[in-house]
């Protein structure tokens, strides 16, 4: 099968979301829509990372499952894949340690955005090759249930009580993204426990692909709605909840990608439309990976808050106010990457973990 244009759109707008909702000028000035939930609910922003992860699913079925069909060995393509959720986990892990080693006031964290992807990758990649797709729906099915018992049996779902939070501490002891300084708890929204959940999200997005394989447009639009549907029921039992990655978030981002994929693949395979955010989608790993570098070496350097107090906050604060300026400063921030990536599409260098 050829390779999708609206897959690397929306890879692409994903990524540029990314940067957008995780660069402002200015954290005390920043809009609701882009920025999480505190706790409990679900914004535009809490739906990014997730429809990545659903997005990394759907780039298996487009780009590992023809390769099967064709006779490759399985043995060969797991290994591949294994290697390179290795590396993708190591550069999560790294640029955490640089910014550990960098940033005043850090603290070294082992869990991270990147691990996470890795992690659901390999495991993905896995099940694509080696079981049908009756075992993976089941598999999803056990994720979501076992996971939704999990929380139940272990009590309050409120911040730093919740099993998920008191396994991170356990495991990752003070080496996670959040501590709570009156308890000494910690906990990490890309920690252990919440990754799987977050392998169902990957594996929906798996199944969504080889629908999209096989032109079964009908069948995304009525899996998408489905499931924004009963991740709103499971909600009333089970929150929506990011920092947990609740059953009902799952189900609910789901949802939500689904139709995206959907519109994306109408619009732009079907219809011609420009497939806008096609270069932040085939060099993503650069760009997310160059953006959190990039974050750690400006404030390291001394650089980004004269940058942004000089060039968008003094002259942008007095006219429009100090959320302007601070959206403004992230915009900058994906045009800049922008930039990049299409200098590097034009060069032909992709990267490539």
């Amino acid at each position: 099968m050829k390779r999708l244009a609206s897959l690397d759109a929306l890879r692409g707008c994903t990524v540029a979301a990314m940067l957008l909702v995780n660069d402002p000028g200015d954290w005390s000035h920043v809009y609701a829509p882009l920025d999480h939930a505190v706790w409990d609910g679900c914004t535009p922003t809490d739906l990014i990372f997730p429809t990545f992860l659903f997005v990394v699913g759907v780039s298996v079925a487009l780009g590992l499952l023809p390769r099967l069909d064709q006779g490759a060995p399985h043995g060969p393509l797991m290994r591949a894949a294994l290697r390179r959720a290795l590396r993708i986990v190591a550069l999560g892990v790294a640029i955490n340690g640089l910014a550990w080693l960098l940033m005043p006031g850090a603290h070294l964290r082992f869990p991270g955005v990147l691990q996470r992807i890795g992690v659901c990758f390999a495991a993905v990649a896995l099940l694509a090759i080696y079981t049908r797709p009756r075992t993976q729906w089941a598999a999803i099915a056990l994720l979501l249930v076992g996971y939704a018992t999990l929380l139940w049996w272990g009590g309050s779902l409120a911040p730093w009580v919740n099993i998920t939070s008191r396994v991170d501490s356990a495991v990752f002891g003070r080496f996670v993204y959040l501590i709570d300084p009156a308890s000494g708890r910690g906990h990490d929204p890309e920690g252990l426990l919440g990754t799987l959940p977050s392998l169902a999200t990957a594996l929906l997005g798996l199944r969504a692909g080889c629908w999209l394989r096989q032109g079964r447009t009908r069948t995304l639009l009525i899996a998408g709605v489905g499931a924004l549907l009963l991740g709103a029921l499971w909600a009333l039992w089970q929150s929506l909840n990011k920092n947990l990655w609740t059953p009902s978030f799952v189900l609910w981002c789901a949802g939500w990608s689904t139709l995206a994929l959907l519109l994306f693949h109408v619009l732009i395979d079907r219809y011609g439309w420009p497939p806008l955010g096609r270069r932040f989608g085939i060099n993503a790993i650069a760009a997310y990976a160059g953006s959190e570098l990039m974050q750690i070496v400006l404030p390291a350097l001394g650089w980004q808050e004269p940058l942004y107090r000089h060039l968008f906050a003094e002259p942008l604060t007095p006219l429009a106010g100090a959320y302007v300026a601070s959206l403004a400063w992230a915009l900058a921030f994906v045009v800049m990457w922008w930039l990049i990536v299409y200098a590097m599409d034009r060069r032909r260098w992709y990267l490539k973990l």
